[in-house]
């Protein structure tokens, strides 16, 4: 069996609800979705998720170039798709980084495999461990009474915790008076996160968090830039709160610079940021030897775009004992539960249901594609491409 057409679709999902963080406000989610063909007529397709420049310096323009014009002539077209870590590898020489165009590759490989053989795609990475997992929620920037209130019905709806993203620039006082009202609202026993994104400076962290250990924080995720590895580890000798990487985990040598020089007490992971499933467990791996918790998170997108993490979730040990974010769905349609989605770029999607979730059992992903909603948030401008 070999692959024959490789196809990129740019969508624009938009938000319900729109998001701020990072100085920014989030209204569509920018993605593309992989269709992967092979001579036998079986298609694997997957959903990158929400493309970011200042978090992964990838866009929709970027991820289709390399895919269409270097990946599919020079490495998938004519390949056998079941060889997956050949060609996982033959993409990490051909190109530096790019990995969340590489992690769609990726998951579209899996999603295929899993039909080859017929398959979900959790058996291909060792099987299921647990049925389900438990999964937070992340709340946008805001002022005090608006996300404590925000807080409260994430709770009481079942999420296993609540993260608060921060505001940009000098707003950091309304970042301690919004803990302060979280706290004040959800009680001392919710797992409660804060999350920069890499934003503040070290003085701006170091006093930052100081003023907001007395509210017992379950981790500050990314309170420095990503290259500021060595900061992190300062930092983390400063204040109370455990340290997070999240930016700064991308490949394993950065896994292996934060584990050596003790700059964080645990890891957050993000399928695309780890380069696909393959890499993953990988990344999980390193994080088991560590001895150190993880949280999966989410570009945010379709249950597509949700369901590579699903499966690896529930198939990893290590990874299975936590409380993860992989809600991309839940925050684009402004739901608690998957029953609740009206329409999405995916059919028979992953199951989210009172702050768990859970992959689906049919072969590959599971996942059928609602072509006629594609069609209705296509990008504007941006036509789709194929080759063959």
């Amino acid at each position: 069996m070999k692959i024959t057409k490789v196809e990129v679709i740019p969508i624009s999902n938009p938000m319900k609800h729109p998001m701020r963080m990072g100085g920014s406000v989030i209204t569509h989610i920018h993605s593309i979705l992989l269709k992967l063909t092979t001579d036998e007529g079986l298609v694997g397709f997957s959903d990158s998720g929400d493309t970011s420049t200042w978090y992964r310096g990838e866009t929709q323009d970027s991820m289709m170039a390399l895919i269409l014009d270097y990946f599919a002539p020079k490495i998938l077209l004519g390949e056998d798709p079941i060889k997956i870590e050949k060609i996982v590898g033959r993409m990490d020489v051909l190109a530096r980084d790019n990995n969340q165009a590489k992690a769609t590759v990726d998951f579209a490989l899996h999603d295929l495999v899993g039909k080859i053989f017929n398959q979900p795609v959790y058996n291909l990475l060792g099987g299921r461990t647990v049925d389900k997992v438990a999964i937070g929620y992340v709340l946008g920037a805001g002022n005090p009474d608006e996300v404590a209130q925000q807080a409260v019905d994430t709770v009481r709806k079942g999420f296993g915790f609540v993260k608060v993203k921060t505001s940009a620039g000098e707003a950091l006082k309304n970042d301690i008076a919004v803990i302060a009202a979280v706290r004040e609202a959800v009680g001392y026993d919710v797992r409660l996160f804060i999350d920069p994104n890499g934003f503040w400076n070290y003085e701006q962290a170091l006093h930052t968090m100081r003023a907001l250990d007395k509210y017992n924080l379950a981790c500050v995720e990314q309170p420095l830039a990503a290259w500021d590895i060595a900061g992190m580890a300062r930092l983390r000798g400063q204040i109370g709160t455990p340290v997070y990487a999240d930016e700064s985990a991308q490949e394993l040598h950065q896994l292996a610079e934060i584990i050596r020089i003790g700059a964080a007490d645990g890891f957050m992971i993000k399928t695309q940021k780890a380069g696909g499933l393959l890499k993953s467990q990988r990344w999980l791996t390193m994080a088991r030897l560590a001895n150190m918790s993880v949280t999966c998170g989410c570009m945010v997108g379709s249950g597509l775009e949700a369901s590579p993490a699903a499966h690896l979730l529930v198939s990893d040990h290590w990874a299975s004992q936590f409380v993860h974010e992989n809600a991309g769905p839940l925050h684009i349609h402004g739901v608690s539960n998957s029953d609740e989605i009206e329409e999405d770029v995916s059919l028979h999607g992953p199951l989210f249901k009172d702050g768990f979730h859970a992959p689906n059992d049919g072969p590959g992903l599971g996942i059928e594609l609602n072509e006629p909603f594609i069609k209705r948030i296509l990008t504007p401008g941006k036509p789709a491409h194929s080759v063959s």
